[in-house]
């Protein structure tokens, strides 16, 4: 059961690769565990897998993203969920790319835009490229036009304040600004 006010996310195996714990020292790294950190911590959200994402997690995970999903799963803020399948929606994004390393890239990580569909709607991804992709084809295919999409390493697009702030669903961080 989740409690007022939270969120479903669903949390890119980047992140969960890049975060490195107290022993950070390079900046992706800290970004990605000061998230991680305030996201168990001082937020109520849950995280969602499908079973695409945790075979990616399982090859990506640090030793903390780990122990940070396993604290996720003993605080029962973990959401496993399988995804319908949804050709239609995939054939309209396809459809938007320019090239077929495009098409390769969109159809490698469809499984977010499935899951933050079937979910809250936000993503949490270091993943800038396919960020791009799907951002061009929300200009076209408006069911996704309002996912949100977080990266904790943008500093500048300040995402543990967006977090502590109750990650609200700005106009700017969807895929369609």
């Amino acid at each position: 059961m989740r409690s007022r006010g939270s969120k479903r996310f669903v949390v890119n195996a980047s992140v969960a690769g890049a975060a490195g714990g107290e022993g950070a020292t390079a900046s992706v790294s800290i970004n990605c565990t000061e998230f991680l950190k305030t996201f168990r911590d001082d937020s109520p959200h849950h995280v969602v897998m499908t079973f695409e994402l945790s075979e990616e997690w399982d090859e990506h995970q640090s030793n903390f993203a780990a122990e940070w999903l396993g604290n996720m799963i003993a605080t029962r803020r973990f959401h496993y969920i399988e995804l319908p399948e949804n050709r239609a929606l995939y054939a309209e994004i396809e459809a938007t790319a320019v090239r077929e390393e495009d098409i390769n890239a969109m159809l490698k990580d469809f499984h977010l835009l499935g899951a933050a569909l079937e979910t809250g709607q936000t993503i949490i991804s270091l993943d800038e490229t396919i960020r791009g992709l799907f951002k061009r084809a929300s200009q076209q295919v408006g069911e996704i036009r309002d996912i949100i999409w977080v990266n904790p390493d943008r500093t500048e697009e300040q995402p543990i304040l967006w977090l502590q702030n109750g990650a609200p669903p700005e106009p700017r961080r969807q895929l369609s600004a």
